[in-house]
């Protein structure tokens, strides 16, 4: 199975984007997180992307508030899917990074999740690597068919307290 990272633009952004790890895991995707920095540390940040192909990543979850160039960055630097995570700062709101995520130049694609979505990033990375993995791809559908359940159910309850 292909490794996912996760890369954050500061140790800041793990409490949002440790959930992301809670989901990889439940899905036994290997995975690494790293802190690297469009700005601070581009030049680590360019390598990593360079090479995360040949060291085994399939996709990239990458999470940066404010400016949010970090999910770009390592776009240009591979082919690898990315996934953005704006995060919420309290300036706007995570506004600024949600618009530095998705307004990416054509050929430079960047898939984008909600304000501090790193949940739906990790799933979202699963549902990438469960392209080549069928395994992987059954675990994911028996998850949805878990949501699905648990849904009716709720519904059955509602239906019963309605019932006169």
């Amino acid at each position: 199975m292909k490794k996912a990272a996760v890369i954050m633009g500061s140790d800041s952004d793990l409490p949002v984007m440790s959930k992301a790890f809670k989901v990889l895991e439940d899905y036994g995707i290997p995975f690494e997180a790293h802190v690297y920095s469009a700005h601070r540390t581009p030049e680590e940040a360019a390598s990593f992307a360079q090479n995360a192909k040949a060291a085994g990543f399939g996709v990239i979850i990458a999470g940066a508030g404010m400016a949010a160039a970090l999910a770009g960055v390592l776009a240009a630097h591979t082919t690898l899917p990315v996934i953005g995570v704006p995060l919420k700062s309290a300036v706007l709101e995570g506004t600024d990074a949600l618009l530095a995520t998705v307004m990416m130049p054509s050929g430079i694609p960047v898939a984008a999740v909600a304000i501090d979505g790193a949940k739906n990033a990790a799933y979202l990375a699963a549902e990438i690597l469960a392209l080549g993995d069928d395994e992987l791809a059954e675990k994911i559908a028996a998850d949805r068919e878990a949501q699905k359940q648990t849904v009716l159910g709720k519904d059955a309850a509602l239906q019963e307290k309605l019932a006169r």
